[in-house]
């Protein structure tokens, strides 16, 4: 008994000392006995609100990006940075409301809880347990949690009082329509290699050599990454996977309904409330005095309502002996359905499908030996992986195990072989030469290692190697040069008064053009300078090859009683409000900062910031 005794004590000892040693591994919060990284006045910052924020703003640039981005790559583009000032924002507004006693009653704060929607159960009651049980999921006491709540709640009080009521000044507002809808009508006329009326001289070794020289930005390598790696796809190994006989049948049978499927039609149903409408509607159509889509529009329903899409004959019950006995384009009904008198419309035909075992098999060998090639491959990836650690190199892993060596001079225009896998190239994007390599997957189910041979750095490739393209951009130069030659002395006359008829030019004009509008075949140059000529001035616009030539005839001011005008303005207003709205906003959260003084615990946030790494 005694024994017994002292074994229990032992053991709540060790219980003790246990839970005093996990106590500076966040039993009680993410960082020990620490619990604000900073705070603005009297009101703190949170270390698990902060850690909170952070790996939300992390998780969504993930998921916008589609690939993992780790802590470093979202700290080196100024992410935590950004949550803390975000942070230090809300905490200088919940000390200002503290100091105006901006606080929310007990019971406003029970009917938001008892409101949100995530607390709710399946009778649409507040639900205590899932209060209970969420709250418990993001590590939150209840306490915590509705002190929190109503924090948040004064603290949307008093940003709203910030932000509502701002307006755009009128006077501004009425400059802005100025600007954005003063029209102007422009004649401009288009040469191009056919209107040359000179022909283009051969380049000789010098004109390629000096527009070589002139234009290296065109003509230099990018910078590369001379990478070593082995690989191992599924399709490498499926011709040496062995599928069993009996998993390709029961593949067949579990896909019999693909694989083998009944005469379908691509059907629109019609529905009417009686036989007596269905029937007047019919004769209406047969007798060409209405269309079927008219009759759809006279049900007040479009064609998308009464789609079916592809249908069998169990699925049209009693209307399936007269729809599939129509051809297509027929119109059949009234027929009886579940919903009433219907015209069915027949709008294609799908015959009988029959795909036997034998014709199905090429492609169920290869579905199976796919799969059965991707877990190979990942059932190797423990054993790769135990060689990298043993000190294994790239060479290696090609020696000793079923990848394929390979060497890959890498730049982001490089897409082919295995750089046309994103989960390579996004690897490829970070290696540097301090990194060893490590097993990664391919989206096929594939997996790779690397090393970084070398960097080579941008350099201008020798006219040999480019002399293709550096002809055709003396060629495109030259061009160009010429028909502005050409187009100068029309320019001239044209600003001088001339028609473009009489200098030899059609005109492609453009009348009410403004700022935001868009010309077609036109390059995106020709609208700004457009905006900044005098009338009756003239101007010649490269683009595209071609040289344009723009003559502004006539100003006009903004209509603004148009209806997209009116429109605009309201776009305009609300966007001016909204920036004003942010500038006070931000005015008043860096006096409060002022006034009440920040504090920040570095050794807090590294501590957050440690448990990315």
């Amino acid at each position: 008994m005694a024994s017994n005794k002292i074994s229990k004590t032992l053991v709540w000892i060790l219980m003790g000392l246990l839970i005093l040693g996990l106590g500076g591994f966040g039993v009680t919060n993410l960082s020990g006995n620490i619990r604000s990284v900073g705070s603005v006045g009297d009101a703190e910052i949170s270390v698990n609100e902060y850690f909170r924020n952070l790996q939300n703003e992390i998780g969504a640039l993930t998921a916008e990006r589609g690939n993992r981005v780790s802590f470093a790559e979202a700290q080196a583009e100024g992410v935590a940075d950004l949550v803390l000032a975000r942070m230090v924002n809300q905490a200088a507004l919940d000390h200002e409301a503290r100091q105006l006693g901006l606080s929310v009653g007990d019971e406003f704060l029970r009917d938001q809880i008892v409101s949100n929607p995530q607390f709710v159960g399946l009778d649409g009651e507040f639900d205590r347990e899932a209060y209970s049980y969420l709250l418990e999921q993001i590590g939150q006491s209840e306490r915590e949690f509705e002190e929190s709540t109503r924090t948040d709640t004064a603290r949307s009080f008093l940003q709203a009082s910030i932000l509502a009521g701002v307006s755009t000044p009128a006077p501004y507002t009425d400059a802005m329509m100025s600007f954005f809808g003063e029209r102007r009508d422009i004649s401009w006329a288009m040469l191009e290699r056919k209107d040359l009326a000179t022909g283009l001289p051969v380049p000789d070794e010098a004109d390629l050599e000096a527009y070589h020289t002139a234009n290296p930005e065109a003509f230099t390598s990018p910078e590369t990454k001379r990478i070593t790696y082995a690989w191992l796809t599924p399709e490498m190994i499926i011709d040496t996977v062995q599928v069993d006989e009996q998993a390709l049948r029961d593949a067949y049978d579990a896909r019999e309904a693909e694989f083998n499927q009944p005469e379908r039609r691509y059907v629109e149903r019609l529905v009417y409330p009686d036989q007596a409408a269905a029937e007047a509607a019919k004769a209406r159509i047969d007798s060409e005095e209405l269309t079927f889509e008219s009759a759809v529009e006279e049900r007040g329903l479009e064609l998308a309502d009464i789609d079916l899409g592809d249908v069998d004959r169990p699925t049209l019950e009693e209307a399936a002996d007269a729809v599939f006995s129509a051809q297509v384009g027929d119109i059949v009904g009234p027929l009886d359905t579940s919903l009433g008198p219907a015209l069915f419309r027949v709008n294609a035909v799908l015959s009988k499908q029959v795909t036997t075992y034998k014709q199905a098999l090429p492609q169920l060998r290869d579905e199976l030996a796919g799969d059965r090639a991707r877990r190979v491959i990942g059932g190797q990836i423990e054993g790769i992986d135990d060689l990298l650690a043993g000190g294994a190199t790239v060479e290696d892993l090609a020696e000793e195990t079923e990848m394929t060596l390979g060497q890959i001079d890498w730049h982001t225009g490089v897409s082919e072989a295995i750089s046309a896998y994103e989960g390579f190239r996004a690897a490829a994007e970070t290696l540097s030469s301090s990194d060893y390599p490590r097993i990664a997957q391919l989206e096929d189910g594939g997996i790779f290692a690397m090393r970084l041979d070398e960097i080579v750095p941008p350099a201008l490739q020798p006219l040999d190697d480019v002399r293709a393209e550096v002809t055709a951009g003396w060629e495109r130069y030259s061009l160009v040069e010429a028909l502005r030659s050409q187009a100068e002395s029309q320019r001239e006359k044209l600003q001088n008064g001339a028609d473009f008829e009489a200098v030899g030019l059609t005109i492609q004009g453009a009348q009410a053009l403004t700022r935001t509008g868009f010309e077609p075949d036109t390059p995106l140059e020709f609208i700004g300078p457009a905006f900044e000529m005098e009338p009756g001035e003239a101007r010649l616009i490269e683009g595209d090859g071609r040289i344009y030539i723009l003559r502004l005839d006539e100003v006009r001011p903004a209509d603004l009683e148009d209806e997209r005008m009116a429109q605009l303005r309201v776009l305009v207003e609300n966007e001016i409000a909204s920036s004003l709205s942010q500038d006070l906003f931000q005015l008043l959260a860096n006096d409060i900062r002022d006034r009440a003084g920040i504090t920040l615990d570095q050794h807090a946030l590294n501590a957050v910031h440690a448990n990315f790494q």
